[in-house]
């Protein structure tokens, strides 16, 4: 248990110092922001700090720190590591970086600012790629939600009928303007996830359970290698791309870039201790990795697990928020997910949202494709978005530093997260039985020597002399 508190603490450490220190770096200031300069009543819409904090917290949390959490504890304690030190140099750093970014340019989405940064090869790519991520997201947290509730409503009302109605809460959520819906319903969403974590902690300490202690060796019950898989598994709770297609709606909404760490790598901190939580719990509750690998399997996955877990060390009451958490957070990730697409396209093809009309001809397509899409085998999606959502942050984190280095500010805050993610996504997908299934053999050199090269042609290409901002980049800022 000594090993899970001293985590907790070093998270907490690490958003006074680490954060202080990425803020300093980064050097917000008293400029305008884009919610002050074009306000438009739907994107760019001003909000108050604790109600962009909660909708900042369940954009990128959903089920990611639960379900990503649980599912990496089949590796045991090892993966509080990965959860501590990689939300504090890798995950925190990503989304605050990505988010300021945006703020200082007009709020754009994330395919965007990789255009300016990294050029036009690497926004095409990223244009298609965030759309896609964002689409498949959008899928699954309409389809896993649609079941859950059939399972708790008479037969009458199948999955099929709830996936009708899911689709159509998203419909609204991604057309009308930010602050009335997401902005009324997320707050409360968000503090139901941070009060479900609280109880869950409060619940294995008070009822005796042990946390086990940080072991480095490998305790998957199928012997699954930790590197690179655990850190693919995690996602949300320690990196994750798709917090950086998040990040920019709130970017819109934020009235001083000095709220930034508060907002971006406040909530990153947060989702890391959520993480935390749910992986000792996972191990702690079912008396080790194999007994959490059993429950797994015999509940049909983390949301059984989730459900049983609330349900014994909170009664009732638990039972209730671990429903709400297990069905309102995935959906509150799949509509945000729409939304972003249907601003990615737009930032993309140059489409005015302020008119309703204009809003409609995105939105109307990118829901039929996810409602086509929802009759494909789920866990098909699921396992090609694990690996495409850590090359999104493996993206966005080098351009943030050629950001960084374009400003003349040392970029080694994100260019060394960069290359480490690099290595994980290349290694990954050589080695995964949706990617080439090679040996660790040719992965791990392979991903060595790919992030290598990626950090090579980083140096070559931003580390000569600092470069002066040419007009692409400037009339950006």
């Amino acid at each position: 248990m000594i090993s899970f508190f001293v985590c907790l603490a070093i998270l907490i450490v690490g958003y006074l110092l680490y954060g202080a220190f990425v803020e300093r770096t980064f050097k917000p200031d008293d400029r305008p922001t884009p919610a002050t300069t074009m306000a438009d009543g739907t994107d760019y819409v001003v909000m108050s700090n604790p109600k962009i904090f909660l909708i900042q917290l369940l954009n990128i949390a959903g089920l990611g720190p639960i379900y990503g959490a649980i599912a990496g504890a089949l590796w045991g304690p090892s993966v509080f590591l990965w959860i501590t030190f990689g939300t504090i140099f890798a995950g925190g750093v990503h989304d605050y970086l990505a988010g300021m970014i945006s703020m200082r340019h007009k709020g754009t989405s994330i395919s965007e600012i990789v255009g300016i940064y990294l050029g036009p090869f690497m926004k095409t790519v990223m244009r298609i790629f965030s759309v896609v991520l964002l689409v498949l997201v959008g899928t699954v947290f309409a389809t896993g939600p649609s079941a859950l509730l059939a399972m708790l409503t008479p037969a009458a009302f199948n999955a099929k009928f709830w996936l009708v109605v899911v689709i159509a809460y998203y419909f609204l959520a991604t057309l009308v303007p930010i602050d009335k819906l997401i902005g009324k319903v997320y707050p409360i969403f968000g503090i139901c996830l941070i009060v479900m974590a609280i109880g869950v902690a409060g619940g294995i300490i008070i009822k005796g359970y042990t946390i086990p202690e940080i072991a480095f060796n490998n305790l998957h019950p199928k012997g699954t290698a930790i590197w690179p898989f655990m850190f693919i598994t995690v996602a949300c709770g320690a990196i994750s791309g798709f917090h950086a297609t998040q990040s920019p709606l709130m970017a819109r909404c934020m009235k001083s870039e000095k709220d930034g760490r508060k907002i971006f790598y406040g909530a990153m901190v947060c989702e890391g201790v959520i993480a935390l939580i749910w992986a000792a719990a996972g191990v702690a509750f079912y008396e080790g990795t194999g007994g959490l690998a059993e429950a797994i399997t015999r509940l049909g996955g983390q949301g059984g697990v989730v459900y049983e877990i609330c349900n014994s060390l909170l009664g009732p009451i638990g039972a209730v928020i671990a429903m709400v958490g297990v069905i309102a957070c995935p959906i509150s990730s799949g509509d945000t997910a729409f939304r972003s697409a249907r601003l990615v396209i737009s930032d993309w093809f140059k489409v005015d949202q302020q008119k309703i009309k204009t809003r409609l001809m995105v939105t109307i397509p990118l829901l039929a494709i996810g409602a086509l899409l929802s009759q494909v085998d789920i866990t098909i999606i699921w396992r090609y978005f694990s690996w495409s959502n850590q090359t999104l942050a493996m993206i966005a984190l080098w351009a943030a530093a050629a950001y960084l280095r374009k400003n003349e500010i040392l970029p080694w805050i994100a260019a060394v997260p960069a290359t480490f993610m690099s290595a994980v996504s290349c290694t990954y997908i050589l080695m995964a039985p949706e990617g080439f299934k090679l040996g660790a053999g040719i992965s791990y050199p392979a991903g060595i020597i790919f992030a290598a090269v990626c950090l090579g042609l980083f140096v070559v290409k931003f580390m000569k002399k600092a470069p002066s901002m040419d007009q692409d980049i400037a009339k950006n800022l």
